[in-house]
């Protein structure tokens, strides 16, 4: 699982005002202070911030300190991933020059350097969110999630019905499309259940055979062999929650909606459920994603978590008053987003 979410938007500010302002007597002196003694010094922020704003600048440097040291096992991760993007845009190029311009123009970064930056900090900083909705998954969660939401490997088979709706169609002929491959799924269902229960395989197999959309299973009687949520693609995993409520030899009842279109499955076998142990990576991730996905106010949660983790101190009171702007106008902008 690699959803990856926008974490900082760009901000602005003018330091302008009165309060506390460092009094340096050389380039070397903090502007920011950590735990143990670590700091980023004026001259590390001047050489950051000279061409650009200065928080959101200094929010970047922040965020790399912080998480080279949260994630050192992501690092060489982060590299490659950025490393990666930046070799797939390169890739629609002929010569250096196009490149670049096109880095410039397209994604505003005047060098390969200052965007592979981004795109390294933005790796490290997904998966420090990631990490933190993690960590704090409570015992009870995944306990719950492993009770419903962990399926044991089961032997299915199906038939596919897709709509047959053309690109020009109009809403009115998607809808009677819609309709009639739904009607096709209640029919195949009634004659499946005219059928003795000694004989319902064989005559799903010869229904898959004849009316199945799935090329790659109706001449093997619509057979997806033995699979568990995550074996095919997604789009398979609502065939796998609807067997699920099966017993071995039980087709469903029922019309199966996916993204493909519409199924009636048979289950001919229930496998093994794989132990909690065993499952505990696959369930944090799985929680993890749908936390961040429907509660997107996780996400300055675990920014002002590390911030506070490692005793963050803005010198500069001007910078230190933006910042709190800032971190004020992120949680609204999340919290705006759930309502």
């Amino acid at each position: 699982m690699k959803k990856k979410i926008l974490l900082l938007g760009m901000c602005s500010i003018l330091l302008v005002g009165c309060g506390k302002i460092p009094t340096l007597s050389n380039g070397d002196e903090a502007v920011v202070e950590f735990k143990g003694g670590d700091k980023i010094s004026a001259n590390e922020l001047y050489n950051e911030i000279k061409d650009t704003y200065g928080l959101n600048t200094l929010m970047n440097m922040i965020d790399n300190y912080i998480y080279e040291k949260e994630l050192k096992d992501k690092i060489d991760e982060a590299n490659d991933y950025a490393d990666a993007y930046l070799k797939q845009i390169r890739a629609n190029y002929d010569n250096e020059e196009d490149y670049l311009n096109a880095l410039s123009q397209s994604y505003g970064y005047q060098t390969e350097d200052a965007f592979k930056k981004v795109l390294y900090l933005s790796y490290l900083q997904n998966a420090g969110i990631e990490k933190y909705v993690t960590d704090n998954i409570k015992e009870e969660e995944l306990k719950d999630y492993y009770d419903k939401e962990v399926y044991p490997s089961m032997t299915i088979s199906h038939i596919l019905i897709e709509p047959d709706v053309k690109e020009d169609a109009t809403d009115e002929e998607k809808e009677k499309a819609e309709k009639k491959a739904q009607d096709k799924v209640k029919d195949l269902i009634k004659e499946l259940q005219n059928e003795s229960k000694e004989n319902v395989a064989t005559k799903f197999a010869e229904l898959a055979k004849e009316n199945s959309a799935d090329a790659g299973s109706k001449d093997n009687g619509g057979s997806l062999g033995e699979i568990n949520i995550g074996s095919l693609n997604s789009q398979y995993d609502e065939l796998v929650k609807a067997a699920s409520k099966l017993k071995d030899g039980e087709f469903s009842t029922e019309v199966i909606t996916t993204e493909l279109g519409y199924h009636v499955i048979l289950k001919t076998k229930t496998g093994t459920k794989k132990s909690y142990e065993d499952s505990l990576e696959s369930m944090k991730e799985a929680i993890t994603e749908d936390k961040l996905s429907n509660n997107r106010s996780l996400i300055p949660d675990a920014i002002k978590y590390y911030h506070d983790k490692y005793e963050l101190n803005i010198i500069d009171s001007n910078l230190d008053s933006a910042y709190g702007r800032y971190m004020n106008n992120l949680i609204n902008a999340y919290k705006s987003t759930e309502s």
